[in-house]
């Protein structure tokens, strides 16, 4: 904790990536007290004396003991947000994620373990505890607001038409589900092999079903760079209701 201590006394305003430093630590040490000794037990006094900072520093960085969690919660979803960035326009979902299931497990180190541990831990405290639930949907507000951007540029289409956005909000909706079964699996002491597939396949079929088909499939490059010539728009939105030429005969 010395590096988090020396942080608070260091002159001058502190630096986004020291800032993102502090709060992480604070909201680990606030996790493991919530899911210790439960969230209504737990003080703002106390997860400063386990932080080793003052209460004070405590409370210019979170707002509430609740929201202490929001950190260790967005590390959660921080893997899916990366690997979805880096999907590239030639590569089904299926082969991606089999790709990103190896790295994964390659560069996952002890300190990445335990906090996707502690945030699978606020999810499942979030069943119960109103404050922690909403981290968690803030956490995956973030995850569908990226996915809009991604999926537009990838279907090209218009980051703020409703095709995409209803595209976003499905896959998002998978996402979370996925993660709310398999870490409550575990915590059951689920055997992890019966709760997915090492190639995590079966987030590649939750997504393809949730948007009918739409995301999941390898697209040709120049789909990347352009918007549909109907702007991005879906069938309920175009002049015509959708219809064909058979249809408006």
């Amino acid at each position: 904790m010395a590096d988090v201590t020396s942080t608070e006394r260091s002159r001058g305003g502190m630096s986004e990536q020291r800032r993102h430093r502090v709060r992480l630590e604070i909201s680990r040490e606030a996790a493991r007290l919530f899911w210790t000794q439960g969230l209504e037990a737990t003080s703002g006094d106390q997860i400063a004396a386990a932080v080793g900072l003052s209460t004070r520093t405590i409370w210019r960085h979170f707002r509430s003991k609740e929201s202490c969690a929001e950190p260790i919660v967005r590390e959660s979803v921080e893997w899916e947000l990366a690997s979805l960035r880096s999907w590239q326009p030639h590569q089904s979902l299926e082969e991606h994620l089999a790709e990103e299931a190896v790295r994964f497990h390659r560069e996952l180190g002890p300190q990445e373990q335990a906090d996707a541990g502690l945030g699978i831990k606020m999810i499942r405290l979030g069943e119960t505890e109103p404050a922690l639930r909403t981290a968690w949907l803030m956490a995956c507000d973030q995850v569908e607001h990226e996915l809009t951007g991604i999926l537009a540029n990838r279907l090209g289409l218009k980051p703020d038409g409703l095709e995409v956005r209803l595209h976003a909000a499905a896959t998002s909706a998978a996402l979370r589900v996925i993660n709310e079964y398999v870490g409550s699996g575990l915590l059951d002491g689920a055997d992890p092999a019966t709760l997915g597939d090492p190639n995590l396949l079966f987030i590649a079929d939750a997504v393809r079903r949730a948007t009918g088909g739409a995301v999941g499939d390898a697209v040709a490059p120049s789909a990347t760079d352009t918007a549909r010539p109907d702007g991005g728009r879906g069938p309920a939105d175009r002049p015509d209701g959708g219809r064909g030429p058979a249809d408006r005969a």
